[in-house]
């Protein structure tokens, strides 16, 4: 029987089907690669896996720690990145004589770094009222998953403060309390906020910025994965300071 001999024609047909179907599959590869990169470099879109409101004094004496949270606090986009999570931040911060504001919510960390940086800290008394005022009213309209307060004195009555922070426990927020300094009043008022929210109070040193950029990320985590988010971010960390805060959040429950 005769044998079977491919025409120019059919050879030409089946080169272009071979180069057709490389073609189509590098096209693919390509467009996989392309989507893996812009997941891991732009924000998410749709709801956020948690929400979190990062609180500071910005009266006179914070301008030092002020200028180094802002560059810190990308480790708390960093860390929830980290586990396929997205967040969403809100900045509050009082200065002054009676300002107090609060920004956009941010779910990218230039943003957030360049509102910080805009912020210039000036004399004043703090509102730390006010503070948990405001994220008490935010808490109405979508769930907090937790505030974070920076702070280093108080010049306001404890009894109040204890009142609104069990507004914030009864809709579930939980205070981390970071002190920078040794103020004995502040120090006294931060850990009760801490325990009647469920939350925790960590003291933290100016100069040494990585124990605050530890923190910023363990609340990040916790805000978005729980106790068990925050324990990985522990072990990824080494961190004592982050071992410390969950020992606190699983003494709470």
């Amino acid at each position: 029987m005769p044998e079977n001999k491919a025409t120019p024609e059919t050879q030409a047909k089946q080169q272009s089907r071979v180069a057709s179907d490389t073609s189509s599959h590098t096209d693919v590869t390509a467009f996989v690669r392309q989507a893996r990169t812009l997941a891991t470099v732009a924000p998410a879109s749709g709801p956020a896996q948690g929400r979190l409101i990062f609180a500071m004094d910005a009266t006179a004496s914070r301008q030092p720690s002020w200028d180094s949270a802002a560059v810190l606090q990308a480790e708390m986009f960093d860390a929830v990145a980290g586990i396929g999570s997205t967040l969403d931040i809100q900045l509050v911060f009082f200065r002054g004589i009676s300002e107090c504001k609060a920004s956009a919510w941010y779910r990218d960390a230039a943003r957030l770094r360049d509102s910080m940086t805009k912020v210039t800290c000036r004399a004043g008394h703090t509102q730390l009222a006010r503070v948990l005022g405001h994220v008490e009213g935010q808490a109405r309209d979508k769930k907090i998953n937790a505030l974070i307060y920076v702070g280093d004195c108080l010049e306001e009555d404890i009894d109040n403060l204890a009142g609104l922070a069990g507004q914030l426990a009864l809709k579930g927020i939980k205070a981390f309390m970071f002190q920078e300094g040794y103020d004995p009043t502040a120090e006294r008022a931060f850990r009760e906020i801490a325990r009647i929210t469920g939350g925790a109070f960590a003291r933290f040193d100016a100069s040494a910025a990585d124990r605050l950029r530890d923190l910023l990320g363990a609340v990040a985590s916790y805000a978005v994965g729980g106790i068990n988010a925050l324990e990985e971010y522990g072990n990824k960390t080494s961190s004592q300071d982050v071992k410390l805060l969950g020992s606190q959040l699983r003494k709470s429950r």
